[in-house]
């Protein structure tokens, strides 16, 4: 059977509910959160075809990383290779507050002042990919992160520049499966919610 990565966003926090960016800052889940990463494991599983572990479990050092990874039902090595964009002076406002000091700003257009450029969160989502590929040898792998960087991760598995992510939605809880067609690489199935299949 052919091995996939999977890819969870964590589950809901107060920041990602309000639209605040959150980078390093160590937001717990929300209640609702914690139900959507629940839920999110009946759909991983049912999306894998087994409740087996997989050949390799990532995540995010960040509580609503791990905390989403444990609710899937994951034991997953910790790493800051999956650490969310660090937006630096960014962190903690809305795009909308952002935009009041500099018009038309993304986190996939424009920099981030004393954050991560474009291109280390390129690179960093190369290793991770190389990381990833290199256990699907052995079997599926999991990596359980963050809403901008794992979209990152989903373009850079495509050949795509960092700021392709914006071309893929990924909901709280969200999951992604990538895979290749005879060698090129491709997206299987995207965002699909927590609560998809969990009930039948």
């Amino acid at each position: 059977m052919t091995a996939h990565l999977y890819l969870v966003r964590h589950g809901q926090t107060a920041w990602s509910e309000s639209g605040r960016h959150t980078g390093i800052s160590d937001v717990p889940l929300t209640t609702h959160g914690v139900q959507q990463a629940r839920r999110a494991g009946a759909v991983l599983a049912r999306l894998r075809g087994t409740d087996l572990p997989p050949a390799l479990a990532l995540c995010s050092p960040r509580e609503r990383s791990w905390r989403t990874a444990e609710l899937v039902g994951l034991e997953a090595e910790k790493t800051e290779a999956l650490a969310e964009w660090d937006y630096g002076d960014y962190e903690g406002l809305t795009t909308e507050q952002i935009r009041e000091q500099v018009p038309g700003w993304t986190v996939w257009t424009h920099p981030c002042p004393n954050g991560e450029t474009a291109e280390q969160v390129r690179d960093r989502a190369a290793l991770v990919v190389d990381e990833a590929r290199t256990g699907l040898r052995k079997g599926d792998v999991v990596l359980v992160g963050h809403g901008h960087f794992t979209r990152a991760v989903i373009a850079t598995w495509l050949g795509l520049g960092p700021e392709d992510g914006v071309r893929f939605a990924l909901d709280p809880a969200g999951i992604a499966v990538l895979g290749d067609e005879r060698g090129v690489p491709q997206v299987r199935s995207l965002n699909v919610p927590a609560w998809e299949l969990a009930s039948d």
